[in-house]
């Protein structure tokens, strides 16, 4: 084999990989109920600032949003803890491209906000984008402190480790995650989402290409739910990277007769999609397409 044939193998090698781990956690959002942040859509309408552009000011729109950063700036000067403010102030940035810009507001308002995880995760994520990573790890950790059983904290921080090629942490903080859930259901039952937390677990094994790791991990979440769906589909996805189409296509299947009826049919078209560039670019709320801090993974099908 040439070295250009070995190269473009070894492309598509990541290629499936990081686009079976991307659709892995998406079917874990789907199915916990992690939906996009409740507080968006005060985002997307954020109130005008006190100082408002005057008649006749610039009307192309980077020079409304620089005026409107101008005037939320000086508000929060004299009022620096205005909640409302501080999300206008975020979404006028992010509409800019500021990403480092954004993080200013949003450690704001986890801040403001500590019993409100989703603001430090958001946090964590604008921070890995700008490329401060130890400051989201620390971000992370924090979270975790405060929510140990925090799934998108978890996998933010395990994503996070595994990019900074530390394996073992990232697979010892989701096994740590994993413990904890399990003693907790022996103390109270059903008190801690063990099946999802081995989902998270498979997940850092698919990304380390530990694939009979991740399989064995998707086994053991099935026993704990074996009417849900996310471990099925998860395997029969690991299956098809692996070449194990047959195998694969049984379980596609199997995922398709168990999951609720709005995934049906986005785990028909998994089971014919083949991995692309575009698809892969999505292996972490860091990494996302049209990457956004305020851009969480979102359902497969909502």
């Amino acid at each position: 084999m040439g070295p250009d044939r070995e190269a473009k193998t070894v492309t598509k090698q990541n290629q499936n990989r990081w686009f079976t781990s991307a659709i892995l956690f998406m079917a874990l959002l789907a199915f916990v109920g992690l939906a996009v942040l409740p507080f968006l859509g005060g985002l997307r309408q954020a109130s005008t600032p006190a100082t408002s552009p005057r008649a006749g000011s610039p009307t192309s729109e980077r020079e409304q949003l620089a005026a409107e950063i101008k005037g939320y700036e000086l508000v929060l000067k004299r009022e620096p803890d205005n909640q409302s403010v501080l999300r206008g102030l975020l979404e006028a940035r992010l509409k800019m491209g500021d990403r480092k810009g954004a993080i200013q507001p949003l450690a704001k308002l986890a801040e403001l906000n500590p019993d409100e995880p989703d603001y430090s995760i958001l946090l964590a994520q604008a921070q890995t984008e700008a490329g401060e990573l130890e400051a989201a790890a620390t971000t992370y950790r924090r979270t975790i402190d405060r929510q140990p059983g925090n799934l998108k904290a978890l996998q933010g921080l395990a994503t996070l480790l595994v990019q900074q090629k530390r394996p073992q942490a990232a697979v010892g903080l989701i096994q740590e995650a994993l413990d904890r859930a399990i003693a907790a259901n022996k103390q109270k039952p059903n008190s801690a989402d063990a099946v999802s937390v081995r989902m998270l677990l498979g997940d850092v094994y698919v990304k380390l290409e530990r694939y009979e790791d991740a399989i064995a991990a998707f086994d053991k979440a099935l026993e704990g739910n074996p009417k849900d769906f996310r471990p099925v589909l998860a395997k029969a996805l690991v299956l098809k990277t692996q070449g194990k189409g047959s195998q694969a296509e049984a379980l596609f299947a199997t995922a398709a007769g168990l999951a609720p009826d709005r995934f049906k049919d986005e785990i028909r078209k998994l089971a014919t999609t083949e991995p692309s560039p575009q698809a892969t670019a999505a292996p972490s709320p860091a990494a996302a397409p049209e990457a956004s801090p305020v851009a969480p993974a979102s359902p497969v099908a909502p």
